[in-house]
């Protein structure tokens, strides 16, 4: 084999070798929850903060809840391709002025296919009436998202 075709075939396979990792995973775009809310994160800024709209599906079961904002920021994917990122959602709810927020905390993952999910911890935190009231106030979950395309 002469020099210029081993150079071509160890060029292919550093392609291959390079490319997975080089795909990067960016929270900018339209998600569905395994329960299907819906989310849509806005063009991320430089600095990885990044705002949108959160709405719950049918399996949240609170059919009082409106597209609600959401606030974030993603880890610099510059650095690596699988970030980490935390959001909050605070809710619009149709005629109530119950306070309540959830904080996610997760990561983006890019498969061997190159789809992209979120995998998120979620805590959602509703105004309690009084300290003996505390316990119940905060509950916890996880969500799997994906793209919608």
């Amino acid at each position: 084999m002469g020099s210029g075709a081993f150079a071509l075939v160890l060029a292919l396979a550093l392609v291959v070798c390079v490319t997975p990792a080089e795909r990067k995973c960016l929270l900018s775009g339209s998600w569905r929850s395994d329960t299907g809310c819906r989310m849509v994160v806005s063009v991320l800024g430089k600095d990885g903060s990044f705002s949108g709209s959160y709405l719950p599906g049918p399996a949240a079961g609170n059919s009082e809840s409106l597209t609600s904002p959401l606030e974030g920021s993603q880890q610099d994917v510059g650095l690596v391709p699988q970030p980490t990122f935390s959001f909050t959602v605070r809710w619009r709810l149709r005629g109530s002025e119950t306070a309540r927020t959830t904080a996610f905390l997760g990561q983006c993952y890019v498969g061997t296919n190159g789809e992209e999910t979120l995998h998120a911890l979620w805590l959602l935190r509703e105004a309690a009436d009084s300290p003996t009231e505390d316990w119940k106030a905060t509950r916890i979950g996880t969500s799997v998202f994906t793209r919608i395309k």
